[in-house]
């Protein structure tokens, strides 16, 4: 007689509790979408002038992503707001590149892990930041491009559009079906307070998205490490598909880039070996707006989901495959760690003013 053994109820449960959890972030994204409606065009006009200064917009992305460690998070919400009709297709798409750059400070605060030893500091540093100076390049070519010409919206547009009429598609999309029971009862329970329905909204995504995060790393990352520098790494595209794909299923960047630190700390992964790796983790993270768009069944919020894939896509195109325009990245993030290597005091000091003091201080200037 077949029997099941104690390890594989424990991972049929993880995965069940793992559907509970999705199904709430999903309920989440929705939720704050109906609860911004409920504020009425005021709010919504307010909201959609504070962004109307693209530069604002990224700022604010980068702050919000570091405040909150998770660029999920901030897209979500993105999604969520234009969903709602409080914020708009062309103010949310600087909030999404400024979320891909702020989603880099947790691999370089687990590099501050290291700092206690000088060459493996160096090269985990050198590892951490190869994601940041790649995100801030990409924004450099690609943001004043979307100011002038409206080219990631452009092409989202279009893909959404194509993906609206597959097969009579009308984004009466099955995910919303499934959340819009749990949403209505949640704000029929506030007596349909905008204020609370959107604490209640920020509150279960948090939640969730934290869940979820820490459960589907003890389902795929503690499973998979051990293969990553024997078979994965050698070959550039085989490491992009796969760090996309380990994001897409942990759903989170920050974990997949963040744990190939130690490994270059420790000199086992090289900073060209990983550099693609991290790529892909860039464009699976993106599939996190895409399931929150999908929930809320705006075509408007499956346009800014689309173009934080775009960006990302983009991106690459622009700069891994040509080989010089690819070493800028790694020659910067060198510098910086061989600079920090030697006063740690400036580690620090490029966390605090690239990521906190820095945006902060733009957003009243700009505003």
């Amino acid at each position: 007689m077949f029997q099941v053994s104690r390890e594989s109820w424990k991972v049929l449960g993880q995965i069940l509790l793992l559907a509970v959890i999705l199904y709430a972030f999903l309920v989440s994204i929705q939720l704050l979408g109906s609860s911004f409606k409920l504020f009425g065009r005021d709010l919504a006009q307010q909201l959609i002038e504070m962004t109307s200064n693209p530069l604002v917009g990224l700022v604010a992305g980068i702050l919000a992503t570091t405040l909150a460690q998770s660029s999920s998070t901030t897209t979500s919400i993105t999604v969520g707001l234009v969903a709602g009709g409080a914020l708009t297709i062309e103010g949310a798409i600087p909030v999404i590149m400024g979320a891909n750059i702020g989603t880099s400070v947790t691999n370089t605060l687990v590099s501050m892990g290291h700092i206690t030893r000088k060459e493996e500091f160096r090269r985990a540093l050198a590892g951490a930041t190869v994601h940041d100076f790649f995100n801030v390049m990409v924004v450099l070519i690609l943001l004043p491009v979307e100011i002038y010409f409206h080219f990631l919206e452009g092409i989202a547009t279009y893909a959404a559009e194509v993906f609206q009429g597959a097969g009579g598609m009308k984004f009466s999309s099955p995910l919303k079906a499934l959340t819009q029971p749990a949403v209505s009862g949640i704000l029929d329970l506030v007596q349909r307070n905008a204020t609370l329905g959107v604490i209640v909204s920020l509150v279960l995504m948090f939640t969730s998205l934290k869940f979820l995060v820490d459960l589907a790393r003890g389902l795929v990352v503690q499973r998979s490490g051990r293969f990553l520098n024997r078979y994965l790494f050698g070959a550039p595209m085989v490491a992009m598909v796969f760090g996309a794909a380990i994001t897409f299923m942990v759903q989170s960047s920050s974990i997949t880039t963040s744990m190939v630190v130690p490994l270059i700390g420790a000199g086992i992964l090289t900073l060209e070996a990983v550099f693609p790796f991290t790529l892909g983790a860039n464009v699976g993270t993106t599939m996190t707006a895409m399931l929150a768009a999908l929930s809320t069944g705006a075509i408007g919020a499956v346009i800014v989901a689309f173009s934080h894939f775009f960006f990302n896509i983009t991106g690459i195109a622009l700069i891994y495959p040509v080989p010089f325009i690819r070493k800028i990245p790694i020659y910067l993030a060198r510098r910086l760690a061989d600079l920090t290597s030697r006063k740690r005091f400036y580690a620090f000091a490029y966390v605090a003013l690239v990521f906190y003091l820095v945006p902060l201080m733009l957003i009243f200037i700009w505003r």
